[in-house]
């Protein structure tokens, strides 16, 4: 097999460099540069045939060419940017779960940077959440054995397993000078990914927690949920949208969720290296269009598909922006699935919010500054999250009960949360304040 395959290397080499002399015979002006372009590909291939033969034939261990291929496949790609990656036939299974269907982990998002393994956000109510993980911590091994040994793929696979069963992890958070050793118990991680509580008669704390399959509907659900409750007293009157801590997920619900509260205009555009790949996103009048004042939460967690929500409500000026300045990733990977089960997650494009601009290593920087101030006593509630996109190597420039997720809430929930929470206790604030900001003339 790999001397089938070597000759299959080198019938591909000899058809270039013959394609190489063919264009050459045949165009007397053998000088322009289409013609050295050929050759510099010939030697790329050949150096990769050369380091090929060489690695097997004299590596210390016996390595499959299937393996040695998966590896330079991973650090092409790993070479571009952090969210480009390769994913074998069961990791590209496991990605496909996150998003559809329940699945067994600790809860965290993570990224690759500098051959460290960086925690972007855990995820709300899930292991990692509760044992104190935060973003900007570094993952230095997993059951003993060191990460900077893992591609990013395989530290998935490690940290995610049964129910039940646990995983030790060496942490070591932002703001410490000793490594911590935790070991967490693996659970279900829910996919359910929006929360309600009412603050007051009228308003409500919306938190979304990730962009996933059923989160527009959920969504729905629970504004529905709001409006009935809230009809003997007024009806609905203003609502806190939080996106903070929300590491983002699918494109389309990010529009989906922004077209609930826009009745019209560009929610975000897409433009990419190919004009194929540039596209626009509108929002369209529905009948279900939520109107009342909104206040969107922000911070260094909220990113990517948060990001598109944040930066569609702030310039389309439905909505006020609170908070700090959010995570930077406005780069859009598309998932190509191959023919052996494995799949691609590839950078594609950048988006760019209704007024153009790209946020990109940036973020969306919020209209009011309010640094989150964690309460005296411990809460896990509200951990600190300050990695952003731009602290990321190889960063891309910017070119310039199921239904609804809340269940049945004690009537003084709201108000613990707003005891504890300052940015939520300033939203509240403002959101019953823009009618009569409105009104005032400049």
């Amino acid at each position: 097999m790999r001397v089938f395959v070597r000759s299959c290397i080198l019938a591909l080499l000899l058809a270039l460099c013959g394609l190489t002399a063919a264009q050459a015979a045949s165009a007397p002006e053998a000088k322009k540069e289409p013609a050295k372009e050929a050759p510099s590909k010939f030697e790329a291939l050949k150096r990769f045939s050369q380091v090929l033969d060489l690695v097997e034939r004299y590596y210390v261990k016996d390595v499959t060419q299937n393996d040695l291929i998966n590896g330079a496949v991973k650090g092409l790609l790993q070479g571009l940017d952090p969210h480009s990656t390769f994913m074998n036939a069961e990791e590209y299974k496991e990605m496909q779960e996150t998003t559809s269907g329940e699945f067994y982990g600790v809860g965290i998002e993570i990224s690759m940077e500098n051959g460290q393994v960086v925690v972007v956000t855990p995820i709300e109510d899930t292991p990692a959440f509760r044992a104190g993980l935060q973003s900007g911590d570094v993952i230095l091994s997993i059951n003993g054995q060191a990460t900077q040994e893992l591609s990013l793929q395989e530290v998935v696979s490690r940290i995610r397993g049964a129910k039940g069963t646990d995983v030790e992890l060496t942490i070591l958070h932002s703001d410490a000078k000793t490594p911590q050793t935790v070991r967490i118990v693996r659970d279900a991680i829910p996919l359910i990914s929006v929360k309600s509580k009412k603050l007051e008669d009228g308003y409500y704390w919306v938190r979304l927690t990730r962009f996933s399959e059923r989160t527009t509907e959920e969504l729905k659900d629970a504004l529905k949920d709001a409006a009935k409750e809230s009809k003997a007293t007024g009806g609905l009157k203003g609502i806190v949208l939080d996106l903070r801590n929300n590491p983002g997920g699918l494109l389309d619900q990010a529009v989906s969720v922004s077209d609930t509260f826009l009745d019209k205009g560009v929610i975000v555009s897409i433009k990419g290296r190919r004009d194929s790949t540039d596209r626009v996103y509108e929002a369209k009048k529905q009948a279900d269009d939520v109107r009342v004042p909104m206040v969107v939460l922000v911070n260094a967690g909220s990113a990517s598909a948060s990001e598109i929500v944040a930066g569609a409500l702030r310039d389309q000026k439905r909505a006020l922006i609170l908070g700090e300045r959010s995570f930077g990733k406005g780069s859009v990977q598309n998932i190509i699935p191959l023919s052996d089960g494995s799949g691609l997650k590839l950078t594609v494009a950048l988006y760019y919010t209704p007024n153009g601009s790209s946020i990109q290593a940036e973020g969306i920087v919020p209209d009011l500054e309010v640094v989150f101030e964690p309460p005296r006593t411990d809460d896990k509630d509200n951990p600190r999250f300050l990695l952003r996109e731009q602290d990321l190597n190889r960063h891309l420039e910017n070119g310039k009960d199921k239904k609804g997720g809340q269940g049945k809430v004690k009537k003084d929930e709201g108000k613990e949360q707003l005891a504890r929470d300052n940015q939520l206790r300033m939203a509240l604030q403002i959101v019953k304040s823009l009618p009569k900001m409105r009104e005032i003339r400049n």
